[in-house]
């Protein structure tokens, strides 16, 4: 089976005062994530969704996806204290509730991206049945500056090597649970997103090419640009 595996953990701090955590704001007419489960819920390559949310936030998101669908695709469960944590609980509630065998996979996508396509979500799945692991990305078209005193340059890579991540990130369920497992304590302080489980691990992770408009809504202004998108008219996003 497929699986999406839709990470509603964020709280938003960046977006401002706010009531809501960022994945339950409007967007044009509906909340982000439900722009977000629509594009799993239309995909012929995702059998089941799973949105994992903060343990507060379970009843809320039950209220908010059964106003638009009732639909058996969906299970909501709770989340981690961190991004990683968060798709371990995903796997294991996958592994305790489904018979997995080794080609089963889970697509991990953030709740706060609600311009996937069909075409990045097919993609992740596909390659997914022939590499370790997968990872949506976009090429750099900055020049990326390192800092590791947060003062002066200590590198500048070469541009033509660099990628800005973005999600779906794709995993077969095993032995994304196999892998995790097999990191040390330091390992797993430096992990900043799953697909460094396997980077660490010396594992193939495939790119996919994204989106720029696969855009993660984390600012009031990313949320203003959001809306201008869908065709909404908004203030002046400065």
């Amino acid at each position: 089976m497929n699986f999406a595996g839709i990470l509603a953990g964020g709280k938003g701090t960046r977006m401002g005062k706010t009531e809501l955590p960022k994945q339950f704001l409007q967007l044009g007419e509906k909340p982000i994530i439900i722009h977000t489960v629509e594009q799993f819920l239309i995909s012929n390559d995702v059998d089941k969704i799973i949105i994992a949310v903060p343990a507060q936030w379970i009843s809320h998101t039950k209220n908010i996806i059964g106003k638009y669908y009732n639909n058996e695709k969906i299970a909501i469960i709770e989340g981690g204290s961190s991004r990683n944590e968060t798709v371990m609980a995903i796997c294991n509630y996958l592994n305790q509730n489904y018979k997995l065998n080794d080609d089963d996979v889970l697509v991990t996508h953030d709740a706060v991206r609600p311009f996937i396509t069909q075409r990045i979500i097919k993609e992740n799945v596909e390659y997914a049945k022939e590499y370790d692991a997968v990872d949506t990305v976009v090429p750099a078209f900055d020049t990326i500056v390192e800092s590791t005193n947060n003062n002066t340059i200590t590198n500048i890579p070469i541009r033509d090597y660099m990628y800005q991540g973005q999600t779906p990130q794709t995993f077969k369920v095993k032995e994304l649970m196999k892998t995790y497992e097999s990191l040390n304590d330091e390992e797993k302080k430096v992990l900043t997103d799953a697909a460094k489980i396997y980077v660490l691990k010396n594992k193939n992770v495939k790119l996919v090419m994204g989106e720029s408009y696969n855009m993660k809504i984390t600012t009031p202004y990313d949320l203003k640009l959001a809306n201008l998108m869908i065709g909404n008219k908004v203030n002046d996003i400065d």
